[in-house]
């Protein structure tokens, strides 16, 4: 079958030049065998009618897209990691692979990959993906979607037949290379490499690429402005990223320079995960000792490398103004966070005060009494419309707590939001969707033994039934 009539290719980032990126040539996979195509994101950029042979064609081969690039890059950019500047970075195992066009709303697309082969910026690495960390993408990135979380979408995940080695899992362990799609991959780290190396020229370059690209009502002709306007929005967004991680109850675990992208979007999933239940100091990484990224600390940290983006504009604006640009951050984590919470419960603004001292009563009562956390929202959504099945359910004991009360009083006095689907099938389920990490071992487990994938596509039904509950598919 052919492209739709909706494929709209680009190859913007073409535009850059050499500066910003290495051509490269995608690995040779012995074996190609689909494990996950998402039709929903495919039919969006006219990629839902290709044949299966098609699909890893141009996904697992990664033969060019007609009208986007002719050959993969592999893009350039330093970044701290966990504090530290490394500027020994780049695409490692992955490249831009095309670009392309979201037929719902315009905007342009990346379609990125994690584990296509080594590249200039390898090191000794193998360049290789893991089958087993390709599962856990598609499965962060459906269920992030699912609460409302602006990430990334796993495209594509084809197993490709070989053996790695890692210290992190029984090995050899199953290889597979991944396809993301991103509004951008223009990271924190790639203003970064050009400070390091002191190319001002080019800083300027990339700066009038990002607005005119992705944010072309921000263009002021005046350089200053320009980029202080440019600060502001990558600001806003990341803190509206950060908001929704916090109401998804999600730690990203690597919150490195290189790993913030400048559109606001959530990606590169490494060691994350969902909170059981609200404790601040929660981390997702092992190696995080000193919870440096640990689900509280998250705020701090993307404000941290906003400072580092703001480092690298100076060239092009004065401190000042650098540094008041840095304040759109919290206003736009506060005026979200605010919103996500009265999304997830089903319920209606009172206005920032209220909603403020609402968020203030749930929050302490969830850290003190370590109930699930999605458990709540799961009982609650629908405000006071929910209060009976929530109270004879089984968190009972938690809603008859007198730390309750204050909660209960004030989702009482609220209004159910236009629109919520407090009676769809899903809040019937005797339990909420979660995606804690027993979870993930339990549906990696069978695929793993006896390649049984049943229980990965169960979940993938089950956050299905959660998207479409809270309206967001």
């Amino acid at each position: 079958m052919p492209l739709s009539p909706d494929f709209r290719p680009a190859k913007a980032h073409a535009a850059l030049g050499p500066d910003f990126y290495d051509l490269v040539v995608a690995a040779d996979f012995p074996k190609h065998i689909i494990r996950h195509r998402n039709q929903r994101w495919a039919a969006r950029v006219g990629c839902a009618d290709l044949t299966d042979e098609e699909w890893i064609a141009h996904f697992g081969r990664f033969e060019p897209l007609p009208g986007s690039f002719e050959q993969p890059m592999a893009l350039r950019y330093h970044g701290h990691q966990f504090r530290h500047y490394n500027p020994d970075l780049g695409d490692g195992r992955g490249f831009l692979f095309a670009q392309l066009y979201d037929r719902v709303d315009g905007r342009l697309l990346d379609l990125g990959t994690k584990g296509s082969g080594q590249t200039p910026w390898s090191r000794t690495a193998d360049g290789r993906l893991t089958l087993k960390g390709g599962v856990r993408e598609v499965l962060a990135t459906e269920m992030l979607e699912a609460l409302g979380v602006n990430t990334s979408k796993s495209f594509s995940l084809i197993e490709t037949g070989e053996d790695l080695v890692r210290g992190d899992e029984p090995s050899p362990t199953r290889s597979s290379v991944l396809v993301r799609l991103n509004h951008s991959h223009i990271r924190i780290g790639t203003f970064q490499r050009l400070r390091y190396l002191q190319e001002d020229a080019n800083i300027g370059r990339l700066l009038d690429y990002a607005v005119t690209t992705y944010m072309p009502s921000l263009w002021r002709d005046d350089v200053e402005a320009r980029t202080i306007a440019f600060l502001e929005e990558v600001c806003r967004r990341v803190g509206v990223m950060g908001a929704q991680w916090m109401l998804a109850g999600f730690v990203h675990g690597v919150l490195n320079t290189d790993n913030i992208n400048i559109t606001g979007e959530s990606f590169d999933y490494g060691p994350w995960r969902f909170l059981p239940v609200l404790d601040p100091r929660f981390t997702a990484a092992y190696f995080d000792e000193t919870g440096l990224y640990a689900y509280g600390a998250q705020p701090d940290a993307l404000l941290w490398n906003l400072a580092r983006l703001a480092e690298c504009l100076l060239p092009l604006a004065s401190q000042e103004a650098l540094e008041k640009a840095l304040e759109a951050f919290r206003p736009a984590f506060h005026e979200t966070f605010l919103g996500a919470l009265l999304r997830r419960l089903g319920i209606v603004s009172q206005g920032d005060e209220k909603d403020t001292a609402l968020a203030r009563v749930i929050w302490p009562f969830l850290q003190k009494t370590r109930m699930p956390f999605e458990r709540f929202f799961f009982d609650w959504y629908g405000g006071p419309a929910a209060a009976v099945r929530a109270e004879a359910g089984p968190m009972a004991s938690f809603y008859a707590q007198e730390d309750f009360a204050a909660v209960r009083a004030d989702l009482m006095k609220r209004q159910t939001a236009a629109g919520a689907k407090i009676d769809h099938a899903y809040f019937a389920r005797p339990a909420p969707c979660t995606m804690l990490i027993e979870e993930v071992e339990a549906i990696w487990a069978p695929i793993a033994t006896a390649d049984d994938w049943s229980l990965f596509h169960a979940k993938l039904a089950a956050i299905d039934e959660m998207a479409e509950a809270y309206g967001v598919r």
